[in-house]
This record gives C-alpha cells, structure tokens and sequence, in this order.
C-alpha cells in the first residue's frame, strides 16, 4: 500500500504528462503481480465496494477526534480523505511495529469484509499507514483519486512496457478483469494476447477533436461528410450469443459502464429477432411525438439503477445511430467510414424498430456552407429537433474506426456559447490539489433589486486567476455556512464573472426558473460593477427565442 500511496501523491504533483508515465511505467515494471493490477484497476475505476462508504469513515474519526475540530478542520481543509489522513492519532504502542497492509490485502479485505466488521479493519490498517498512506487508502474507498491520470494514461503506460499501442490493450481491456495478471504477461511477451471471453463485448469508442476554425484552411471538404451532434449521451448498444446460445443485450455507457439496467425500453428494443449480433454506435435520446427533448429531460432517466414503468412511459429513451462497428460476427471497424454508413443504413432500414433511426447527414460543400448550417440547424433541415443539437461532426470518409482520440479524422464543430455577465455569490472550496482554494463558484444576475442563482462553474480560469479569485472570495466574505462562503455583493459592490453556456432550460427546482447547460467562467470582469450585469430578463428572452440566432446574448469566440 506504501508504494502504490507514494505513486498517488507524486503524480498529484507532477503537471507534465510525459512525467505522469514515466512515474505509471516505473510503478508497473517494478511492482509485482497482483500489487500492480489493482493499482491499475484502481487509476481506471474499476474498483468498488459495497460496505466502503464516506459515512463509515466519519464515523471512525468522530470515534477519536473532537466533532467540532473535525468539522472546523474539515471546513479548512475542504477534502475528507485529506482531513482524516492528517487528524488520524498516532497508533497504540503495540501496532507501531505492525508492517503495513499490502494493495492486495486492502483490496481482498475490502471486497470480503461485512458491514459489521468493516469499521475494526479499516481503522486497524490507519493505525499503520503513515499519513500519505492513509490519504491512498481513503481515496481508494471513496473513489476519488483526482490525481490528473487518466484510464487512457494509465494503460498507455501498460501498453510502454511491451511497446504495444495503447489502442492494442483498448481491444482486449473489457474482456479483462482485476489484477489483470493475463494482460500484463501478455504485454510482456511471457503469454499469448487475451482473448475477449464477452459474447456482447464493449468496444472503446472513436472520439472527435473540438475544431479550431483556422483549421479549415488546411482541411478539403470534399474529403468529409458531416453529420449533426445531438445534445444526448452517447452509447453503444451491443448484441451477442453466448457459448451456450443464450442472447446477450448490452447497453454502454462511452465509458463501458454497462447502463442496461437503466434502460429496459433500449435493451427490449435490442431483443427484436432482426437485430442478430451487432455493435451500433450512436446517442441516447428522450424522444417524444416525433421531437427530441432537451438534455433536461434526459437527466430525468440518468444515474438510476433500476426505472418504473410510468418513468419509461414519460421519458422514452430513443437510439440516433451513429456507426456500425460489428454485424454478425464480421468486424467492420476497419472499413473506411463512408462503408461503414451504408451498412448502418442498411441494418437501421432492415430492422425498422420506433426507437431506433440514423442520424442525419448535413449536406454541404463548403466550409462556409457547414457554418451557416452550424449556426441555424432548422434552416439546414434539421426542423423541430434543432434546439436539441449541439453544432455538427465531421468526418474524412476514409477514416477507419480507431480507438481513442486519433487526430485529423473526426472534428466536432460546437455551436457558439451564449454568454451574460452576473455576479458573484457564493465560493465552496474545491477538492483535490484545489482543496486548498475556493474555485467552486455559485453567481446570479439581477431580478429587479434582486440577485438570484442562475448556476455554478468551477472552470474556465487560469491558476493565477484562481489565486486571484480565492484572495477575493477571503476578503469579501461577509457570512460562512460549513464550507460554503457568502460573499458582500450589492448593486455597488460584487464580482462580475462573463459566464459562458452551452444551453438554457426551464427548472423548477431553481429559483430564478432556469438552468444552465455546461457553464464556465469565460471572463473575471474585474472593471465593471455589479449594476451592470445581466437580467434575468435576458435570460427569459433565450428561453422564448424562436432560435438561437434571434437572442441578445452574445456569443463568445470559440475556445477550442
């Protein structure tokens, strides 16, 4: 546990990437099996367990600390795990020689323990971690690593042993699990490659890259196609039989997190005898009489493990396919894009289910034409759904389908934000390397002499505008409740943040009536009074436009 707790807290303080695998390879050659493969598991988020909750860990700390400085410090200090490594009290005389607990043993003891005999174990291995240790152990338990490695980094580092490409572990990691002894004797050349054992297995997805305009100059139309990029969460609905021909019914998250419970109406649809063993690539939608709902309405079906009938009924889920990437057992994932098309346009008209159809092309032949139909979806086609579509993908159609992120083969071109100028209200501290700092930030715009939430963005600021910010928020508190800071705003006296958003939506949880899609500082308006910011007029009026085009927010330069 001591090893893989140094390697945690020298990649929280390592910001160069080529630094955090030099650490990641270092770790993995040196360390060995199993300790190595649940550290890995652990940098993917391939770990959890049932008893381990942050409420036991309170628990055990207001066992052995007084409530109230725990709850002082931990209003200071801004993370749990954090606070209780440092207030954790030196072990008793008799377990201060006691060596400490290996990965594979918090990981077995984790997995085996009740909740009745959880709290004795977890307190016996704080009593001999030191203080890093016990940091790794509870960031272990409440699945809050936060430490700038990606899962792509971590096998990328995996993939640096063998000298293998990181797409090559992508193709065989869903049909592997922890501590991943196969894939490392694979990777370093002692066994054969892993065979994928999953009949409906989950395929790594191919991703865009956000198009910076002056690119275009470089990039021939004529070798791309374009579709629209729907405001919905993308998936992969899977098909396969099993060794002894029983059907398997998949839904995927982007992630490979296995959704299928969420969605019985989708996993229903993928039962139709028509659909044989498939892989089809595309976005998860809330589809009612014909139009898509907005991202609002989809969140009314997200994060649930199991859905009533009536949610299905009022929220219907809907599949706009993207890509096909397997049919009957013949992987299509090599065929250049535009073939793969055909195919998907092929099964869609074949299968002909209500909940699934294709997402549409958008013609162009310029570049200029793509922009104008980027702009205003509707008077490109895209008709009653326009509201519901992020801006529009582009693809070379000779692009192979490639795990990851590949560069010059998909661009996705995001319509412009909306931006306002409202006012600062309230600052939470942040957590991780910013735990330190209030970075969370609540703001409002003005409703007659009135200020009121409209949202919240913890992004868009530089390290030395957060320094600036934090300084701010310390000298202009003027009420504290727990963790959270009420700053001195007014009409003569407040911070006034340009707030850049993606979309607007009615809410009646919030008090102001609206919510804001993806927002993010875009600005610290540190020359303009609180007077002058935005109405929540001007938010009602994005609200009642009958396009994006006819509101008087004014859109931000794209930060691509």
């Amino acid at each position: 546990m001591n090893a893989f707790a140094q390697l945690l807290d020298a990649l929280a303080y390592e910001p160069s990437r080529n630094n955090k695998l030099r650490l990641l390879k270092d770790y993995f050659s040196r360390m060995p099996d199993p300790e190595r493969g649940y550290g890995l598991a652990a940098m993917t988020g391939a770990l959890s367990f049932t008893h381990a909750k942050p409420a036991v860990i309170r628990a055990l700390i207001a066992e052995r600390t007084d409530p109230v400085l725990f709850e002082m410090s931990y209003d200071y200090v801004g993370d749990l795990s954090e606070t209780v490594a440092l207030m954790w009290p030196a072990p008793r005389q008799e377990r201060r020689n006691v060596a400490a607990p290996t990965l594979s043993e918090v990981v077995h003891g984790l997995h085996e323990a009740d909740k009745h005999s959880l709290p004795a174990l977890l307190a016996s291995w704080l009593d001999d971690l030191d203080e890093t240790g016990r940091w790794a152990l509870l960031k272990l338990i409440t699945g809050g690593l936060r430490i700038g490695v990606s899962a792509r980094l971590a096998k990328t580092a995996v993939a640096g042993l063998g000298a293998l490409a990181p797409n090559e572990i992508e193709e065989v990691w869903h049909g592997l699990i922890p501590p991943y002894l196969d894939l490392f004797a694979w990777v370093e050349g002692r066994e054969a490659k892993p065979m994928a054992r999953h009949p409906a297995p989950f395929r790594t997805p191919m991703l865009a890259h956000a198009l910076v305009e002056t690119e275009c100059a470089r990039l021939d139309p004529a070798e791309f196609v374009a579709e629209w990029k729907w405001d919905g969460i993308r998936v992969q609905a899977v098909t396969g039989t099993s060794a002894e021909g029983a059907r398997v019914l998949r839904l995927y998250s982007r992630t490979g997190e296995d959704i299928s419970a969420s969605f019985p109406d989708l996993v229903a649809m993928l039962a139709d005898e028509h659909f044989g063993d498939v892989a089809v690539d595309g976005e998860l939608l809330i589809l009612r009489e014909g139009r898509v709902e907005p991202f609002s309405v989809l969140q009314q079906r997200l994060n649930r493990k199991t859905v009533s009938a009536k949610h299905v009924a009022q929220f219907p889920a809907h599949m706009r396919a993207y890509d096909l990437l397997s049919e009957n057992g013949e992987d299509l994932r090599a065929l250049p894009f535009v073939q793969r098309r055909e195919r998907l346009e092929a099964f869609v008209a074949r299968v002909a289910h209500p909940k699934l159809d294709l997402s549409q092309r958008v013609s162009f032949t310029t570049w200029e034409d793509l922009a104008a139909a980027r702009r205003d979806p509707a008077c490109a086609g895209a008709g009653v759904d326009a509201e519901a579509i992020e801006g529009v993908m582009m693809k070379r159609a000779d692009s192979i389908y490639v795990p990851g992120r590949p560069k010059g083969l998909w661009y996705k071109w995001k319509r412009d934000p909306f931006n306002i100028d409202a006012v600062l209200m309230y600052a939470q501290r942040g957590h991780g390397k910013r735990s330190s700092f209030y970075s969370d930030y609540t703001f409002g715009v003005w409703r007659g002499e009135e200020l009121v939430p409209v949202g919240k963005a913890y992004f868009g600021f530089t390290d030395e505008e957060l320094k600036k910010l934090d300084k701010y928020v310390r000298n202009h508190t003027r009420n504290r409740f727990g963790p959270v800071r009420e700053l001195d705003f007014s009409r003569e006296q407040g911070l006034v943040l340009e707030v850049a958003f993606e979309g607007l939506n009615r809410s009646t949880r919030h008090k102001s009536g609206v919510a804001m899609r993806f927002p993010r500082v875009a600005r610290i308006r540190w020359d303009k009074p609180a007077r002058d910011a935005d109405q929540l007029a001007t938010l009602e009026a994005l609200l009642d436009a009958p396009s994006r085009t006819a509101t008087k927010a004014q859109p931000l330069p794209e930060k691509m």
